[in-house]
């Protein structure tokens, strides 16, 4: 294999009980060059203290005030040199094999923008389920248009141990083609800012397949992550979190359906935008502020719908057929297997 220059961006914000452990499993990794780079956003719970122990093998950045996941990453990103970007959350622990396995997965096809691996479930205390618990296999999106964790809290029993499409990968631990993030992004933006945080992978991988890039899904790539955010537990999230949830659902949909999308599933939609309103009316008047922020940047959401729309390499039914109930893969090359193959016709030739 091709060594390859891999860079690893991590955001922290108050992270200290996950940030070291997170660290020492990158620095483990078995890839020889790749660098690390963390972006502290205005931690006050004591990380900055850590990080300040591994400046000798990363670069860090120390942000006075948080920016945002999005414009974090974004700032990470523009610093980085590799051909590929790995984004990995700070509360993740990777296996030796994780960023080498990704990258091997990767290069089967130019047209792979992200890859993704099979995360698994850990308490915060970094403590293992006693039966191991799927965290993420990849993103599906619902014709309602909520995006998903494939696999997610189902028992891992050994499935999922196929490579295939799918929609798109987790930003808790995604690796990213340069090309790609050069290609998608509008006006320097690879995460859309105006997101902050929260939602902002799902609008990535949407982005992405609208423009013709692939998302690969490898199981010989294996980590663990603490997921906080959950369908089912809202009442237990910050109300920040949950009110920039709602606006980047609607964000999300200005930027990126298209007719035909919302033409095929207009009564699921539907269903849900009322859901969400009455939820907010009802229960959540907090997030009720998060239809002011959409209709505050409308200007800037449909410039950057009409930079994407315009720049679009895939046909309705291909775009369609992602939008399931149940979750949608695709077969794909086994790089192992691709690699067989290639020694023999090298050995034939």
């Amino acid at each position: 294999m091709r060594n390859y220059l891999i860079s690893v961006t991590i955001v922290t914000y108050n992270s200290g009980r996950f940030i070291k452990t997170c660290l020492e499993s990158v620095l483990e990794q078995m890839c020889s060059e790749k660098e690390i780079i963390v972006v502290d956003n205005g931690s006050t719970d004591g990380t900055c203290d850590i990080l300040e122990q591994f400046e000798d093998r990363c670069h860090v950045i120390y942000n006075q005030e948080n920016a945002g996941f999005a414009a974090a990453q974004n700032q990470a990103i523009r610093l980085s040199s590799g051909e590929w970007i790995l984004t990995l959350n700070p509360d993740v622990l990777l296996l030796p094999n994780f960023i080498r396995s990704l990258v091997e997965a990767g290069n089967l096809d130019s047209r792979i923008g992200s890859v993704c691996g099979k995360l698994l479930a850990m308490s915060a205390s970094f403590d293992m389920p006693d039966k191991p618990l799927v965290d993420s296999t990849g993103i599906f999106f619902t014709p309602m248009l909520r995006h998903l964790d494939r696999g997610s809290q189902e028992i891992d029993n050994g499935h999922y141990m196929k490579h295939e499409y799918v929609f798109g990968a987790t930003a808790a631990a995604a690796l990213y083609r340069r090309q790609m993030i050069d290609d998608i992004s509008i006006d320097g933006e690879f995460f859309d800012e105006d997101f902050f945080v929260y939602r902002e992978d799902a609008d990535i991988a949407w982005r992405a397949q609208l423009l013709g890039w692939k998302c690969l899904y490898t199981p010989h790539a294996r980590g663990y992550h603490v997921r906080t955010v959950l369908p089912g537990k809202r009442r237990a999230l910050p109300r920040e979190i949950n009110m920039h949830s709602v606006k980047n659902r609607f964000m999300m949909r200005v930027k990126n359906v298209t007719r035909d999308v919302y033409r095929r599933n207009w009564f699921s939609i539907t269903v849900r935008d009322l859901a969400v309103i009455g939820c907010c009316l009802i229960r959540e008047h907090y997030s009720l502020k998060a239809f002011w922020h959409v209709w505050k940047s409308w200007q800037r959401l449909l410039y950057k719908r009409q930079e994407i729309m315009k720049r679009r390499r895939v046909t309705d039914e291909y775009l369609a057929a992602w939008f399931r109930y149940t979750p949608v893969s695709r077969p794909a090359p086994n790089p192992v297997a691709s690699a067989a193959v290639r020694t023999r016709t090298a050995r034939s030739s």
